[in-house]
């Protein structure tokens, strides 16, 4: 065993449905090496089908499992293996049933599932979360990345009550509640927006789309962005989201927008119309955090900070590192790392 392979005190897999990144993790939890291989759960490695012709359906799980991390856990077979994400959904390597909210942060750690490799290697598998109510929401990786954010607090300087963001195609917002005495954190709600999703969706197949162009995200004119985040603060925007993202189309007819605008114009607008919603949501609890944490992708992170601010929410930072940082709290919470990391 090679000096580094003998630092590894944790392997971590962030097992999505489009990709998979694998984490060897240190002592402290640092990232000594970082995999990304595009076998998500939806997108597994082909296998040849035995003789017989039957089909194994963990097989493609085995395949990917070896190439993202095979080489390390034969380097360093004492290291305990947990992963998040999809992997542990339906389709998945082995179902982790969902966990009800409220719940303490703590206690997501100690219901781990697991799997068994062909090789023998264990895989800790972390349960999703459920808010059952008239109209059910999950989340299956996210609450991994709002453990790493609360990670990250200075515990004697924050709110009792936070909102942690996570942009994406289905974007969450999670309502966290600190308990300082108790030195515990309880996840009491969260919302989910088809945001990401549905604005891929009004690009590539819709009538809005045959007029935009690539914009330059990277670029430092926001104009059109902005003029579309404070659509839903309008009288026309009391129409809602389904009536005010035809003004895309609209706004080119009449010059106002060109194409590289359009496209820029109509993130802005489901982005404002997903912040208005959610803040009248947020009045309606008496809930008005102080405090606003982003978690996910630097632009898209960019993009959700700049419309906060212009929906009156200033306090907003941004959690790097939030998916191996959580694994590795998880892996703590669930004693896989031994007394010398608690």
């Amino acid at each position: 065993m090679n000096q580094a392979q003998n630092q590894t005190q944790l392997i971590a897999l962030d097992w999505g449905t489009s990709s998979l990144r694998a984490y060897r993790l240190g002592a402290a939890g640092q990232v000594l090496e970082l995999r990304s291989l595009p076998w998500g759960v939806m997108k597994l490695p082909q296998v040849v089908l035995r003789k017989n012709f039957e089909v194994d359906e963990t097989a493609p799980f085995e395949l990917a499992f070896e190439e993202a991390c095979g080489d390390w856990i034969r380097g360093a077979p004492h290291a305990p293996v947990i992963a998040a994400g999809m992997v542990g959904s339906r389709q998945g390597w082995r179902e982790a049933p969902y966990l009800s909210l409220p719940i303490a942060v703590d206690q997501i750690g100690s219901t781990l599932s697991t799997v068994h490799s062909r090789g023998g290697q264990t895989v800790h598998i972390v349960p999703g979360l459920i808010e059952n109510s008239a109209l059910p929401n999950v989340m299956r990786g996210e609450e991994t990345q709002v453990i790493g954010a609360l990670s990250m607090l200075d515990a004697g300087n924050t709110p009792s009550e936070i909102l942690i963001v996570l942009p994406g195609s289905h974007s969450k917002w999670v309502q966290v509640r600190l308990q300082h005495r108790e030195v515990q954190s309880h996840i009491e709600h969260f919302h989910t927006f088809m945001t990401g999703e549905v604005y891929a969706a009004l690009c590539d197949h819709t009538i809005l789309g045959r007029s935009m162009q690539t914009s330059d995200v990277n670029g430092d004119d926001h104009a059109a962005f902005d003029r579309g985040v404070l659509v839903a603060q309008t009288p026309a925007g009391r129409a809602g989201v389904l009536s005010t993202i035809f003004s895309t189309r609209t706004l080119g007819l009449t010059g106002v927008l060109d194409g590289a605008d359009q496209r820029e114009y109509l993130s802005g607008l489901l982005i404002g119309h997903e912040i208005a919603a959610l803040q009248a949501l947020l009045a309606e609890q008496a809930h008005q955090p102080s405090r606003v944490i982003l978690v996910g992708d630097a632009a898209l992170c960019g993009r959700y900070t700049r419309a906060l601010r212009a929906y009156g929410l200033d306090q907003v930072e941004v959690a790097a590192q939030a998916t191996e940082r959580g694994l590795w709290q998880l892996a703590k919470a669930a004693g896989l790392l031994g007394p010398l990391h608690r």
